[in-house]
């Protein structure tokens, strides 16, 4: 299948990317939605809601996460592809760095691909997204899952990230995938401490210049719940997309879509854009 729909990004209207996790170990949510008819309803509502786009993943990425087979992820993500098809009308997403799955999704009518690793971990997800004309969600991490808290040590976290992000970026380019698909991702969480977070969020229009959309992942993010707690995490996650989208970000991931569409009003109210 070749991707042929564009969407338009735009700080000042964020777009809304709701995530629906197909696993049973996720951080925030994991066994929510094991069933096919659970997620595609979850993604039908969302779809209803106002999200432009849903974000399907079907292995957990979190920090000290055991990888999962790619047999195993498929038997969980195509069903719930299926189920999909032909009822949903906003763009999927599928959050995985592997070549076989990436291809299975696209063939499944994926249409962008969410790589956590930045194409590190398998050469086989650049090599299907350049293939088949799809989307391509570029994000900063380093080493794997389970051993990346290791990885956080940066003498200056911003200027490393926005050259590590950089440098993969014009490789992505080089590899055969046009930058007008790519969206770039610092990578919250992945490989950064508490505090190193903070700085790359206030951090965010150094990496707006490097020329490409951003998307951010802040939903839930342990450096959120350090600060207000389990209850507050929701209310702390918005507030921090919304502070996100003031500094160059378009495009929110996140799990509450249903607060995400009431602050993406009051943004795009500010923003003079409704009448």
């Amino acid at each position: 299948m070749t991707s042929a729909r564009t969407i338009a990004l735009s700080s000042r209207r964020p777009r809304i990317m709701g995530i629906i996790n197909l696993t049973p170990d996720s951080f925030s949510d994991g066994g929510r939605l094991l069933s096919a008819r659970k997620a595609a309803d979850e993604a039908l509502r969302m779809e209803q809601l106002g999200v432009d786009l849903v974000d399907f993943g079907a292995e957990s990425t979190r920090p000290g996460a055991e990888p999962v087979p790619e047999r195993e992820e498929l038997r969980r993500l195509l069903p719930v592809l299926r189920a999909v098809a032909g009822r949903l009308t906003i763009p999927i997403s599928v959050d995985t760095y592997k070549g076989g799955v990436a291809r299975a999704a696209l063939s499944e009518g994926a249409e962008i691909i969410n790589d956590v690793s930045g194409g590190k971990w398998d050469t086989g997800v650049w090599e299907a997204v350049r293939e088949t004309g799809a989307g391509y969600v570029l994000v900063h991490s380093r080493g794997r899952p389970k051993t990346m808290r290791a990885d956080a040590v940066y003498g200056d976290v911003v200027r490393e990230v926005r050259e590590e992000l950089a440098a993969r970026l014009k490789q992505c380019i080089e590899a055969g995938i046009p930058e007008e698909r790519i969206v770039c991702d610092v990578g919250f969480g992945f490989a950064k401490t508490g505090r190193q977070n903070w700085r790359l969020l206030r951090a965010l229009p150094l990496f707006a210049e490097m020329g490409r959309p951003l998307l951010v992942g802040l939903s839930r993010k342990s450096f959120l719940r350090e600060l207000v707690g389990d209850e507050g995490c929701d209310a702390a996650s918005l507030a921090a997309a919304v502070l996100a989208s003031s500094r160059g970000a378009a495009v929110w991931r996140v799990h509450d879509v249903d607060g995400a569409v009431a602050a993406r009003k009051v943004c795009v109210l500010l923003e003079g854009e409704l009448s």
